[in-house]
């Protein structure tokens, strides 16, 4: 053979292996770290498709070096989350056993008429049996209940709403405008926690999709998403610009579900897209009006944080609520996670907890918002709002879990008298389920808090006549606290719906998983009684107008969350199921309610 024909041949055999070589990635480029259960490490292969539209659409503002993922190795170093020996009787296990069986009946129920009636759509209006589509039109409620369809057993059922998801067109969208966030906690969550139980593949192509559709939010100058995106423009590829003003748990609520994403797929853009707002977070914790705290509101543009609003609550729980829970999902590997929940609930300890006074003298707690102002010599000021919000009650489980994963037992100590806060809260309400917001008087010392008619009726006249033009001096309270059905101890109630909401369901069970504290168990049944006996409709639950109601029952809004199903539902069920199921040592919750396989140390 001539030394042409040598050299030809080396070229085309060169090429022939460079060919197979690309052919070997393009298919076997996504990769799983962490497999489902307790199976052995596998390659699952993952139809990608290059023409794909979020995954074709040019980059305007490529990231320089990406950050790589870290790997939980050994040894490992987190305590155990769960109580370790849970002693139940039998006579309790089998009271629970009924219970599960009502929780799930509960849920079967919604599902039925969303199948019959709004199968595919975002919601159920369970009073008109009509589909509703708020989020995208991407079958927000089916996609959210799959994980909960496979906790129940429900295997027939996931499967038919596996086929139903993996025809979701995440190119197109009914909304000119999507929340990326609740996109993000909701669907990319619910995909996510479903592939994780059941390892369905069809399901991690769909979060793939989904998860590189909302990492295009992310092509802004500063690589900070765009929130209330519009999908339309950025397909275009139109220019896109963070926000100048938007709720920084919007913002800083992505890394729980990007960096699960990054752990399955090996590819670290998700975490680092995710994980560089984080450290923009980290640098800005101490340089707040209330260092330790983020604000409510803060401008993504010019990475600014210098409102004047701090709070556990409506507009801060999905963030807070993240940062112990991306510490464990990453085996402890990144101590910026814990040094932020460390430093954060050291300040709202100190500024937005406080005890309510109340006749039983119950030592509980609450959370509410504080304001800072700036006095005449330039020092700021804080300022306590003793205002409870319904979704400040997922701050019991949040210190459960971030005391018992990080070792700090004054966290758990601060749990319970959350999680009691929130209980006495409902129990107080006639109708047992507590408002979405409702005003007490916060008492001056946390120790020591004694019972004041005259000083709750005083609180109660100021709040009364704070939402007047003109002050009434006349105003009769004892008739103002009749009119408006106000228990002892509740000043003003200016929100008395009831949306369906999880967060004090879900506190308790993470309490219970926790502490084993047995009293919760009955307290939960109390509370999944008052609230299907309030919000039960002929297909499915609705929320309430107004808790205060009595009589006849209350009047109920055609609107029926997937939240109900996917999260509240869900909760009381595992209240209710054998502490295995879904172990907290195992998975971690996002703020959509969906659990995440913790992955095992290598």
């Amino acid at each position: 053979m001539t030394r042409a024909h040598r050299h030809l041949l080396g070229t085309c055999l060169g090429a022939f292996l460079l060919l197979l070589l690309y052919r070997y990635h393009r298919t076997n480029g996504i990769h799983l770290s962490t497999p489902p259960h307790d199976a052995p490490e596998v390659t699952p292969k993952v139809r990608i498709n290059p023409k794909y539209l979020w995954r074709k659409l040019p980059v305007r503002y490529p990231v320089v070096e990406v950050q790589p993922l870290p790997v939980v190795t050994l040894p490992q170093t987190l305590p155990k989350v769960q109580l370790a020996d849970f002693k139940v009787s039998h006579l309790i296990l089998d009271r629970q056993a009924s219970r599960r069986s009502a929780a799930k009946q509960a849920f079967e129920r919604c599902w039925k008429s969303y199948q019959s009636l709004a199968w595919g759509a975002d919601e159920l209006a369970p009073l008109s049996g009509s589909p509703e589509n708020k989020s995208g039109g991407w079958g927000a409620t089916l996609v959210d209940n799959l994980d909960t369809l496979w906790i129940m057993g429900m295997h027939d059922e996931f499967k038919k709403a596996v086929a139903s998801v993996t025809n979701i067109k995440f190119e197109t969208t009914q909304s000119p405008e999507i929340n990326t966030h609740n996109v993000n906690i909701h669907l990319l969550g619910g995909l996510l926690a479903a592939f994780d139980l059941s390892g369905d593949r069809k399901l991690l192509e769909k979060s793939i999709e989904l998860g590189d559709m909302l990492y295009a939010a992310f092509d802004t100058p500063n690589r900070m998403p765009i929130i209330h995106w519009n999908a339309h423009k950025a397909a275009l590829h139109e220019e896109q610009l963070a926000e100048e003003d938007i709720l920084g748990a919007e913002l800083g609520s992505f890394a729980l579900e990007f960096t699960r994403l990054s752990q399955i797929t090996g590819d670290p853009k998700y975490f680092d897209a995710a994980h560089r707002v984080m450290k923009l977070f980290d640098r800005q914790q101490n340089a707040t009006k209330l260092a330790g705290l983020w604000p409510v509101s803060v401008n993504a543009r010019e990475e600014l944080f210098d409102d004047n609003t701090f709070t556990l609550g409506t507009e801060a729980s999905s963030l807070y609520r993240s940062l112990p829970l991306v510490y464990a999902l990453l085996g402890g590997q990144v101590p910026m996670y814990r040094k932020m929940y460390e430093d954060a609930m050291l300040t709202a300890a100190a500024h937005s907890l406080f005890r309510p006074m109340d006749p039983e003298g119950k030592n509980v707690l609450m959370s509410g918002t504080t304001r800072v102002t700036t006095t005449e010599n330039g020092d700021l000021q804080t300022h306590l709002e003793a205002q409870m919000q319904y979704r400040s009650c997922f701050a019991g489980g949040m210190f459960a879990l971030g005391g018992t994963l990080l070792n700090i037992p004054t966290h758990q100590e601060i749990a319970h008298k959350l999680v009691d806060g929130c209980i006495w809260a409902h129990r107080v309400i006639p109708l047992g389920i507590m408002p979405e917001t409702f005003d007490v008087v916060p008492c001056a010392s946390q120790t020591n808090c004694p019972w004041s008619e005259w000083l709750w009726k005083q609180e109660v006249w100021k709040k009364a006549n704070s939402l007047e033009p003109e002050p009434n001096p006349n105003l009769n309270v004892n008739t103002f606290i009749k009119d408006h059905r106000l228990p002892k101890g509740i000043v003003g109630i200016p929100n008395t719906a009831y949306n369906l909401r999880p967060e004090a369901i879900e506190s308790m069970f993470t309490l219970y998983r926790i502490s084993g504290r047995e009293d919760l168990l009955d307290t939960a049944w109390d509370m999944f009684q008052a609230m299907q006996s309030a919000t039960q409709t002929k297909n499915g639950n609705a929320a309430i107008v107004a808790v205060t109601d009595e009589g006849s029952g209350p009047t109920l809004i055609d609107s029926m969350d997937s939240m109900w199903m996917s999260q509240t539902i869900k909760y009381f069920y595992l209240m209710f199921s054998s502490p295995d199921l879904i172990s907290l040592d195992e998975f971690v919750f996002n703020a959509g309610g969906h659990p995440l396989k913790r992955p095992k140390a290598s």
